[in-house]
């Protein structure tokens, strides 16, 4: 009979088999930033993220649903620029979730609170999709510490409001009773009624166009992106690999972990985003942010580009080509409110760029702050 020890000596000269796998390598964040919590309000803490760099803070804001971890590959090609941080608002990744909080007043204050903590003035905001509402409200609110916002696919009615068919329906009646009165007048020259009825219409009749030609030839969604077959699932990288073939852009690992669970053998697992936060957010309605004051760089994906599955054969081209124009034509009516409500901004339009214009067309994107921040005092 071998002792214990000879056991072990025998144990460890044997070969290992053929199918034993390596522990695997416990997964860490490489990206370059350090990471701070700050108090925000009573028990809500906000998880911050800076990739250093100098000179003027330029702080990004993500979209419903994401972290402060999206621009994990994004925010170090900025650090050329000045002095690059994010932030997870609450509800989402390693921020606190409150039950309550989640109102336009409550995450801008938030946003506020971060600059008052870490003394940020003069900073530019970049805000992506749903966060261009903190970039207005903060501008608004607390000019004094902003020196510029970008928006990016993020300048929407939310943060600069543009009224709806309803609105518009209602301001028609009320300027047509205006022209019945001002038809009613004694007879004048037809130049002086032509100026009268101009100044008492305005583009409301045109408004009110646009908006049953929107929806009236509003057409049906092109389909969905196919989903992650099992062999997509296998890793991290198989997964990044499905979503860049099939999206056309890639969520950085650290983004894509707090999005999805990644099991211990390494296989992408269920959804794991909360679902509270976001839709708090979305039920307390969002602010009529009606002007503008700071310089503002306005990005649209125009068309948005669906991602290559909307290219592959089987898919119906007749509706995808009916969509991209539908939404270019949405889009464009935005951007060109924008342009008019807010002096001196600049409007780009990224063809084809997916919502997540900073991953997907990040280059053009660079291109663009790195302009506009040069025309910032």
């Amino acid at each position: 009979m071998l002792c214990a020890g000879a056991v072990v000596s025998l144990t460890a000269m044997m070969p290992t088999t053929r199918d034993a796998r390596p522990e695997p390598e416990e997964w860490r964040d490489r990206s370059a930033h350090r990471t701070q919590m700050v108090t925000v309000d009573t028990g809500v803490q906000l998880e911050v993220l800076d990739w250093g760099g100098t000179g003027r803070p330029l702080l990004l804001l993500a979209g419903s649903g994401n972290t402060a971890h999206v621009f994990d590959d994004f925010a170090p090609r900025l650090t050329a620029l000045g002095r690059v941080l994010a932030v997870t608002r609450r509800g989402f990744g390693a921020s606190s979730a409150p039950a309550a909080g989640y109102d336009v007043d409550r995450l801008g204050e938030d946003i506020q609170q971060i600059l008052v903590a870490l003394d940020l003035s003069r900073v530019v905001l970049i805000g992506h999709s749903i966060a261009g509402q903190e970039l207005s409200w903060v501008a608004t609110r607390h000019a004094e510490r902003v020196a510029g916002l970008v928006y990016i696919d993020a300048a929407y009615r939310y943060a600069l409001h543009r009224p709806g068919i309803l609105e518009n329906v209602q301001d028609l009646r009320s300027r047509l009773q205006a022209l019945e009165a001002e038809i009613a007048k004694p007879p004048r020259p037809p130049a002086e009624l032509s100026a009268s009825i101009r100044t008492v219409m305005g583009d409301a009749l045109e408004e009110v166009q646009r908006d049953l030609e929107d929806l009236r030839a509003t057409p049906p969604f092109p389909g969905a992106a196919p989903a992650a077959a099992a062999t997509d699932l296998q890793s991290v990288q198989a997964y990044q690999a499905w979503a860049r073939k099939t999206m056309g852009f890639v969520l950085p690992e650290a983004e894509l972990r707090w999005q999805r669970t990644v099991l211990e053998d390494g296989r992408v697992g269920a959804q794991r985003t909360p679902a509270a936060a976001a839709q708090a957010m979305a039920s307390t309605g969002a602010q009529r942010f009606t002007s503008i004051d700071a310089p503002a760089l306005a990005i649209y994906a125009s068309p948005h580009g669906l991602g290559p599955w909307s290219e592959q054969p089987g898919v119906d081209r007749v509706r995808v080509d009916a969509f991209r124009r539908f939404d270019a034509r949405m889009t464009e009516r935005q951007a060109r409110w924008f342009e008019q409500r807010v002096p001196g901004s600049r409007v780009v339009r990224i063809p084809n760029a997916s919502h997540y214009a900073f991953l997907s067309h990040a280059e053009d994107v660079l291109r663009e702050i790195d302009a506009f921040l040069r025309t910032l005092p």
